[in-house]
């Protein structure tokens, strides 16, 4: 880590730089922090490449490929900004030191150790893979290790699998020593490459020295080519997984994903399988997973992570004031029709003063400055009637609020509108607010053709600047089509599922604030790994709910708690097979039961066969399936039943009781489920229309600007995936139990 220079920016997107954390021929990584306070580490991309159209589109794939990447043992993407004039990329950051420094100065580790790295790097591998990309520099400088494994970063050279490189044509990439011999030929690549690169870091981690000797990279490429790996030292149990690895005909080498499922792969037979059960997006790995930690870690990551956190704000670059008139080249300047020097020239007039004062050669980001203001001279050109200038007023953005107020939805419709209405009145009340909100509230009573009339109202007009909801269960394609249009952004707070096909255009314009229906289940694993461990699990398989049962089983399947096992029993459409799914977890001697379906009434029949049956384990299901059908259906039998949900109770969070107290002095009420949250989108959508951005107008730009922020809510922090557009789910998934007949909230899943 090393300080900040002249050239480097204090700000980029919505991070504040801190220090140096590398640099190399693409650009410069930067340890920054967001507006949340949450560490990032930010690579920024040179201005000389991104000044290449073809570099620029490939990085804009790339960026996108690598931000669906996820899993355990991989670093997530944050965000990116593939048009800014020197485009970045940010990943969380991880205090831990590289594989390279821990062996290079504590020797090799333990074979078990070495055997649980192999298996975790594979599933980080088959996870970049599935994602259509080659990581292509998989070596020591490249592991991060963490208290509970290894992390695999830095997609700088990455590419799509058959894809051109980024990097001219017949040009080697990699680093001699850790790349496949397809690489030193700069033959045709594919994944293979990867998983030669994992067995020459196995070699490493597990004997201290490269597979191919050391020495000019000449030597090692040939050695590479047409020698076979010293793999002396290299333990008994993991020679057959290194070798391998280490084919040289691509074909011979077996793929990541088969890597990391095999669980005796170098291992002791004594040993459990070293894999969490935490393969699926976002979700936390299990700390119980035998992963010797190398001797003196836990206090270098203490350490480094204590002399991150209290890194200060480092000073803005200094600036040399000019005369009030200096303006382009020209001495005009950029002037807005009202007289004012737009924000664009005052941007790039300082920008200019800056590069001369610090000398520095590419681009500066700037700092300060009222982003606010230059909004509202947008809008007065566009004829949005904001204040007029020089009137020290600031400016006044409508939020829509699209709802279902008078049809079946109007319970969740009445709760937006309450958290909404608190928002905007919370948002106002502040001292000098830098700009103001206003409401307009459209009601669709719950039908899909007035949603559709009610979004061409909102986005007519002008004024508006992103709207919350649809506030219905289901978000439909041709509604977010219209908002698409309008080019208006949606901010979807409650739609537990959605027709949208994620790049099919219309979703560039949707920003997801929940964790989807689909994603519930991560929660239900997390609650029996955390609170309720169980050795053996009945996934009962709802045929009744194919879409929701097979994602909720196909999560159980992907990441069955590490020790557990999955027994599957299907349960046929119709009113049978309630007993026979009760007698099975009898018989099978089940810990715990899973409802994978979301009929609230079928959930009660299952509910009341287990009590009848005499099965006192635990019992969860997704939130879908709870609802007043459960609670009635199932009476008595629903005590006990844990639910994950996407919504929270603010009344319990310590964080939310003065929107609790304001929301009762004003209603009369305590807040209703989706009030909380759709209070925190509206405090999203002031931050992001507040924040410093790229050119263009509020409006058309505000989708984009949303997934790039961070704003810590009142019910959790709200970050989201830059491709999806949907809210990263780490807290955002919250547990219910049925007692005395009501669910009573306990807590985010992963705080349990």
């Amino acid at each position: 880590m090393r300080p900040l220079t002249s050239e480097d920016p204090r700000t980029i997107g919505p991070y504040r730089a801190l220090a140096r954390l590398g640099a190399g021929g693409m650009g410069v990584v930067h340890l920054a922090r967001s507006a949340g306070g949450a560490l990032a580490a930010v690579k920024v991309i040179r201005a000389e490449h991104a000044a290449d159209p073809a570099f620029r589109a490939r990085f804009r794939r790339e960026a996108e490929a690598a931000a669906r990447v996820s899993g355990p043992w991989t670093v997530p993407v944050l965000g990116a900004d593939t048009e800014a004039r020197e485009p970045w990329l940010a990943t969380a950051y991880v205090p831990g030191p590289s594989l390279g420094e821990v062996v290079g100065a504590g020797g090799a580790l333990p074979p078990d150790t070495v055997a649980a790295l192999g298996r975790r790097l594979a599933e980080a591998l088959a996870a970049v893979h599935t994602a259509g990309l080659i990581h292509r520099d998989v070596k020591p400088g490249n592991v991060l290790l963490a208290l509970d494994g290894p992390r695999l970063i830095d997609f700088g050279i990455a590419r799509h699998e058959g894809a051109t490189e980024l990097t001219a044509t017949d040009a080697v990439i990699g680093t001699p020593g850790y790349l496949a011999p397809e690489q030193a030929t700069a033959g045709p690549l594919g994944p293979a490459c990867d998983v030669f690169s994992l067995g020459c870091v196995l070699v490493y981690a597990a004997t201290g020295r490269r597979p191919f000797g050391e020495g000019g990279a000449a030597g090692v490429l040939f050695r590479t080519i047409h020698e076979d790996p010293d793999l002396t030292g290299v333990p008994p149990a993991l020679l057959p997984v290194v070798t391998a690895c280490l084919a040289k005909d691509p074909s011979d080498r077996p793929p990541a994903r088969r890597i990391a499922a095999d669980k005796g792969a170098g291992a002791s037979p004594d040993l459990r399988d070293p894999r969490e059960a935490w393969g699926q997006p976002g979700t936390r790995p299990d700390s119980s997973a035998p992963w010797v930690i190398p001797a003196g870690l836990t206090a270098l990551i203490a350490e480094r992570s204590a002399a991150a956190l209290t890194l200060p704000d480092p000073e803005p670059l200094p600036t040399t004031l000019t005369p009030a008139g200096d303006g382009g080249e020209d001495g005009t300047g950029d002037v807005g029709e009202d007289g004012t020097e737009s924000r664009r020239s005052r941007r790039s007039r300082l920008a200019r003063r800056r590069l001369l004062t610090a000398g520095a050669a590419g681009a500066v980001l700037l700092t300060g400055g009222s982003t606010a203001a230059w909004l509202a001279g947008r809008q007065r050109r566009a004829g949005s009637g904001g204040p007029s200038a020089g009137s020290g007023e600031p400016p006044t953005y409508t939020i829509g609020l699209h709802a279902d107020l008078s049809g079946p939805g109007r319970a969740t419709g009445l709760a937006h509108r309450r958290g909404v209405e608190l928002a905007v009145a919370d948002h106002n009340a502040r001292k000098d607010p830098a700009l103001r909100l206003a409401l307009r509230t459209e009601d669709d009573a719950g039908d899909p053709r007035q949603a559709l009339r009610t979004a061409d109202r909102l986005g007519a007009d002008p004024e508006v600047i992103a709207v919350v909801g649809p506030t219905g269960d289901v978000l439909r394609e041709e509604t977010v089509e219209r908002y698409a249009r309008a080019r208006l952004a949606a901010v979807v707070v409650a739609a537990g599922a959605t027709t949208v096909e994620t790049g099919s255009g219309a979703d560039l314009h949707l920003c997801l604030t929940r964790t989807l229906d689909r994603a519930l289940a991560t929660g239900l694993i997390g609650y029996l790994v955390h609170a309720r461990p169980a050795k053996r699990i009945l996934l009962v398989q709802d045929a009744a709910d194919p879409v929701l049962g097979g994602e909720i089983d196909g999560t159980f399947r992907n990441a069955t708690p590490t020790g557990s096992t999955l027994v599957e029993h299907p349960l046929p459409r119709g009113a049978a097979g309630y007993g026979g799914a009760a007698r099975k977890a009898v018989t099978a001697r089940a810990d715990a039961v899973v409802h994978a379906g979301g009929d609230a009434s079928r959930a009660a029949r299952l509910a009341t066969a287990l009590a009848d049956a005499g099965f006192t384990g635990t019992r969860l299901a997704a939130g879908p399936a709870l609802g007043s059908a459960f609670l009635t259906g199932a009476g008595r039998a629903a005590e006990g039943w844990v639910f994950a949900e996407a919504y929270s109770d603010p009344a319990a969070l310590p964080a939310a009781r003065a929107f609790t107290a304001a929301h009762r002095k004003r209603f009369g009420a305590p807040p209703a489920t989706w009030a909380a949250e759709a209070y925190d989108a509206v405090h999203l959508i002031a931050r992001a229309a507040g924040a410093t951005s790229a050119s263009g107008e509020l409006r058309s730009g505000m989708a984009r600007r949303l997934v790039r922020t961070e704003h810590r809510g009142i019910v959790r922090t709200l970050a989201f995936h830059a491709s999806t557009r949907q809210a990263r789910h780490e807290n955002g998934i919250f547990l219910y139990r049925i007692e005395n007949g009501r669910p009573r909230f306990l807590g985010p899943y992963d705080e349990l």
